[in-house]
């Protein structure tokens, strides 16, 4: 089966998969907190004890065992959760680790994911190190003798690194490491990291795979049920788990996901080659662009570049004028939705960054990262002409 119509087919077309009746188009919702026990519970003799799967919301839901059954098929791994945020898929991933543990992280990631591990984890007593994941060598450097996991994300956020994940992963198993892999940008229709060997990958659904900036979601993948089972202790403990309407919008996203991404990827690519020659862009970070330095892995372990592309322009004036008078793009947080998103990582994203941190990974001023959605790119191209006079 074809990834887009794995989509669609997964096991869950209709309310038949979780002990519907009707053969409806969807899988219901599932709108409580608590579910009837009936005898499950009850070890008295003459009375048949009757085992029934959910108890309390918390701890499963029906609607959301769909989601989570539907995700895991798609990364090709064991077992999927989700949780009510991104960063609570990431924390819960990054919480079946124990005190003193030392994890190795990329440099470039997600300030979100920067801040839970500097900030929470670290009083919790993990130890991190950021690196340059591009570069093995420093990857090989950095791990120590009570190194437990490697965090990747690629392509990277906001600059659009690519890491190799087989190599890397490689040298994560060589060492006996837990490789954790985010893939909100790129989803399981371009780049399906456990294939390549990745042990746990995590999703902020509320981009691409949920799709029209009408949800906060997160999801997480295992390769195998042991650490799925940890992982399962970590949602049910903190509690971060989403309602079952966020669900089921999640799972509508998902349907729709591979022709909302091909059509905003291909836009993205016009986007950028327009960039590139444009007189006030320095710079443009796209790896589908064939002089990209991680153009040539990238290609190698997905299908597409994304929707995703950050250009600086030449002056912090032109950046900030750029984002004031752009009319087709929204200047926000987030990303992956079917409008384009115009976002200022220094004052957004990465804010809890500090400020020289910022500047020695590239993170300047005049960075701004383009989330392309379904407009026609022509539209674009005119509108981000205006606004970079």
């Amino acid at each position: 089966m074809k990834r887009g119509t794995q989509l669609i087919h997964n096991g869950y077309e209709t309310d038949l998969a979780i002990g519907g009746v009707t053969g409806a188009l969807g899988v219901p919702v599932y709108q409580t907190s608590t579910f009837d026990q009936g005898t499950s519970f009850i070890d008295v003799p003459g009375i048949v004890s009757e085992h029934r799967e959910y108890d309390y919301a918390r701890s499963g839901n029906p609607t959301r065992k769909a989601l989570e059954d539907i995700i895991a098929a798609l990364e090709g791994g064991a077992k999927g959760y989700a949780f009510g945020s991104g960063i609570a898929a990431v924390s819960s991933a990054l919480g079946i680790l124990a005190q003193g543990d030392h994890i190795v992280a990329a440099e470039d990631i997600y300030g979100g994911s920067w801040r839970i591990l500097n900030t929470f984890y670290k009083r919790w007593g993990l130890e991190v190190t950021p690196v340059d994941t591009t570069d093995l060598d420093a990857v090989k450097k950095a791990i120590k003798p009570n190194t437990k996991a490697l965090f990747l994300e690629t392509p990277s956020n906001p600059l659009l690194k690519i890491t190799d994940l087989a190599a890397t992963i490689k040298i994560a198993k060589d060492a006996g490491l837990i490789s954790i892999v985010d893939n909100t940008f790129m989803t399981p229709y371009l780049q399906r990291p456990i294939e390549l060997g990745a042990d746990i990958v995590v999703h902020s659904a509320t981009k691409f795979l949920g799709g029209h900036s009408d949800v906060i979601f997160g999801l997480a993948v295992t390769r195998t049920k042991e650490l799925g089972d940890q992982v399962y202790r970590m949602q049910n403990s903190f509690g971060a788990v989403p309602g079952p309407w966020d669900t089921w919008l999640v799972m509508r996203g998902i349907k729709t996901l591979k022709v909302r991404l091909e059509a905003q990827q291909a836009g993205a690519g016009i986007v950028a080659q327009w960039l590139k020659a444009h007189k006030n862009v320095s710079d443009v970070f796209y790896p589908g662009l064939p002089d990209h330095p991680g153009w040539e892995i990238n290609a190698a372990q997905s299908s597409g570049a994304g929707a995703v592309l950050s250009f600086k322009t030449k002056t912090t004036e032109q950046a900030t004028r750029f984002l004031g008078k752009v009319k087709y793009a929204v200047a926000a947080v987030s990303l992956g939705g079917v409008e384009t998103i115009a976002s200022y990582p220094v004052r957004m994203s990465h804010a809890s960054i500090p400020e020289p941190e910022r500047l020695r990974l590239g993170i300047t001023d005049t960075l701004i990262r383009i989330s392309v959605g379904l407009e026609d790119p022509e539209d674009l191209i005119e509108d981000f002409d205006e606004a970079l006079k």
